[in-house]
C-alpha cells in the first residue's frame, strides 16, 4: 500500500487505501483520521501488530505530530522503530525517569494567568481533581455529586490560601498544608512554639492582605479613617475593595468552621484521596519528572512536529504512572484544543493503547471537538466491558460510554470473544437485506411445487463471525483481519463497512 505526500493543511489527501476485489478502492482520508478511530480486539488478535501498526506508520509518514501513552514497557522501542522507519527519530521526545525531558505541569498550568497577578485557581484546580477522579474506584459510592463538591472546595480553598500566602502553588505546600488541616477533635499545642504548615500560610496570608489593606487605608479621606475605626464596617468596606480581602475572609472561614467540624468519617474520605494523590507526585521519579525542575518539553511542541512519548507503562509503575499519564493527556488535551488551526494547520494525534487506563470525565466532550482541532485519537482496547467498567457503574456507565463511542468516526472489530463487543459491532454496521429462497411441495390427487423468493433485513455481520476473523501470525502468512466500520459517506461502495486484511510484516493493508 502507498499514500500520497500529505499537505499537513489538506484533509482530504488519504492516508490508507483498502482495495475490493472486483471494484474501486476505498480511501482512508486525514478527514476521517481527526474524527477518531477506535481499535477492538481480544488479546492476540493483532489489532496492535496489524491494523495498529498501518495507522502509526502512515500518521508519522504524514508529518503528524503526536502524544503515546504507554501501558506495557515494550512501547517505547514499538515507537522507536516507527520512527525509524519513517525517518521521524529526530522528532521523538520521551519522558521517562533518567532522560532529559521533563514536564513542570504546575509552571506550564501557571502560564495561562501569566498577564495576571497570579494564576486562575480554577486552572490548576481542574487539572488535579480531573486525576483524581479519574484514578478513584469505579463504582465507588463518593463518586456522586456531594462527594465531587467536597473535593472541589477543597482543592480551591488550598490553592487559594498557598496562592494568598507564597504567591504561587508548589506540590511540597499543598501537601504540607493539606495533612496539617485544623481538626476539631485536636486542640493545637501552643507550648510547643511550632506552628504547622496550614497555621504559617494562614500568617503569611495575613500578612499580605494586611499590606494591601493598609495601602488601601492610607489612601482614604479623614472622614473615612474615622468611620474605619468601627471595626465591622472597617472589615466589609476593605472586603468590597480588595479582592484578596475577601477571599481570605472565605478561606477562614471553610477550613476554621466548615472544614474542621465536618464529620471525621467523611473527612477522612477527601483528604485521603487528595493526600494520597499529592504523595505519589511527591516521590521520585515522578517529582524530579513533573514537579521538581523547569519544563524542557510542553504539549505544544507537537505542533512543530514532536511525537511526545511518555514513557511510565502502567505495568510497571501502576497508578502513579497512570495518574501522570492521564494529568499530562489532559493539559495536551486542552492545549492543543486552543490552537489557532488558520495559523498552525498540522494534524496532529492522541494515541493509547490499552486506552481503557487513560479514559477522564473530559474525553467525550474533548473528542465531540477534536475533528476541529485535527487532532487524531487512536484508542484502542480489547473490549466495551473495559469502557463500562472505567466509566462507573450501573446503567450510567453505559450511557457514558455510548457517548463517547459515538464520537469515534472509524471503528475497528477484530477477532473478539467478548460477547458485548460483538453484537454492539453487529447492531453498529446495521442490518441488510438479504433474499430467502423457500420451496413448498403439495401431495394429494395432484402433486404441486412452489418456489417462492423474499427479501428480509438481517444482521450484515452477525455477532459470531467476529469469532473467526484471521489474528496473524504464522499460522494466518502474518494475516490480521478485522471489519471496518466508518460514520457518514458510504466509502465501501455503498457501505459504510468492510472486512480489511493487515499484514504485521508491512504496513500494507488491502
Amino acid at each position: 500500500m502507498s499514500s500520497n505526500d500529505m499537505s499537513s493543511a489538506d484533509l482530504d489527501n488519504w492516508l490508507l487505501e483498502f482495495p475490493i476485489k472486483g471494484q474501486k478502492s476505498a480511501f482512508w482520508t486525514a478527514r476521517m483520521a481527526v474524527q477518531g478511530l477506535q481499535v477492538w480486539g481480544s488479546t492476540g488478535s493483532g489489532k496492535s501488530s496489524g491494523s495498529g501498526k498501518s495507522f502509526a506508520i502512515k500518521y508519522l509518514s504524514a508529518g503528524f505530530g503526536g502524544l503515546v501513552l504507554t501501558a506495557k514497557p515494550t512501547e517505547l522501542d514499538l515507537w522507536k522503530s516507527y520512527c525509524h522507519e519513517t525517518g521521524r527519530t529526530k522528532d521523538l521526545i520521551v519522558i521517562e525517569p533518567g532522560s532529559e525531558h521533563v514536564f513542570n505541569f504546575l509552571e506550564y498550568v501557571s502560564q495561562s494567568g501569566a498577564n495576571q497577578e497570579r494564576t486562575p485557581t480554577d486552572n490548576i484546580a481542574d487539572v488535579l481533581k480531573t486525576v483524581i477522579k479519574a484514578g478513584d474506584s469505579k463504582g465507588s459510592n463518593h463518586n456522586d455529586d456531594f462527594w465531587e463538591s467536597a473535593m472541589d472546595l477543597l482543592l480551591g480553598n488550598v490553592i487559594d490560601l498557598c496562592q494568598l500566602a507564597y504567591g504561587k502553588v508548589t506540590i511540597q505546600r499543598l501537601y504540607d498544608i493539606v495533612v496539617s488541616l485544623p481538626k476539631a477533635s485536636i486542640t493545637p499545642n501552643s507550648a510547643s512554639g511550632d506552628k504547622s504548615a496550614f497555621d504559617k500560610a494562614m500568617a503569611r496570608a495575613n500578612h499580605t492582605v494586611g499590606v494591601q489593606i493598609r495601602a488601601w487605608e492610607e489612601t482614604h479621606s479623614k472622614d473615612m479613617k474615622e468611620r474605619c475605626l468601627d471595626k465591622d464596617f472597617f472589615n466589609e468596606e476593605a472586603a468590597n475593595v480588595i479582592p484578596d480581602a475577601r477571599l481570605l475572609t472565605y478561606v477562614e472561614r471553610f477550613f476554621n468552621v466548615t472544614y474542621k467540624t465536618m464529620a471525621e468519617k467523611t473527612r477522612s474520605i477527601i483528604d485521603f484521596s487528595f493526600c494520597a494523590f499529592l504523595y505519589s507526585l511527591l516521590r521520585d521519579p515522578v517529582y524530579t519528572l513533573f514537579c521538581k525542575n523547569p519544563s524542557t518539553v510542553t504539549p505544544e511542541d507537537c505542533l512543530k512536529g514532536k511525537i511526545i512519548i511518555v514513557n511510565l507503562p502502567v505495568k510497571i509503575f501502576q497508578k502513579v504512572g497512570q495518574d501522570c499519564q492521564i494529568m499530562f493527556k489532559y493539559i495536551w488535551q486542552k492545549a492543543m484544543e486552543k490552537r489557532n488551526v488558520s495559523e498552525n494547520s498540522r494534524p496532529l494525534f492522541l494515541w493509547a493503547d490499552e486506552a481503557q487506563l487513560f479514559l477522564h470525565q473530559h474525553d467525550t466532550a474533548y473528542q465531540a471537538t477534536a475533528r476541529s482541532s485535527r487532532i487524531a485519537t487512536v484508542y484502542i482496547t480489547q473490549n466495551i466491558s473495559n469502557y463500562m467498567a472505567c466509566m462507573g457503574s450501573g446503567e450510567s456507565s453505559k450511557h457514558l460510554v455510548e457517548a463517547f463511542l459515538g464520537t469515534m468516526g472509524t471503528q475497528i472489530f477484530h477477532a473478539n470473544s467478548n460477547v458485548a463487543t460483538n453484537q454492539y459491532a453487529s447492531s453498529l454496521i446495521g442490518q441488510a437485506l438479504f433474499e430467502e429462497e423457500s420451496k413448498g411441495m403439495q401431495f394429494g390427487n395432484d402433486f404441486s411445487q412452489s418456489n417462492n423468493r423474499s427479501w428480509k433485513f438481517y444482521p450484515a455481520v452477525r455477532p459470531e463471525e467476529f469469532v473467526s476473523l484471521k489474528t496473524g501470525g504464522p499460522n494466518n502468512n502474518r494475516k490480521v483481519t478485522g471489519i471496518v466500520y466508518c460514520q457518514g459517506d458510504p466509502l465501501f461502495n455503498g457501505r459504510n463497512y468492510h472486512k480489511a486484511t493487515f499484514l504485521q510484516n508491512n504496513n500494507s493493508s488491502f
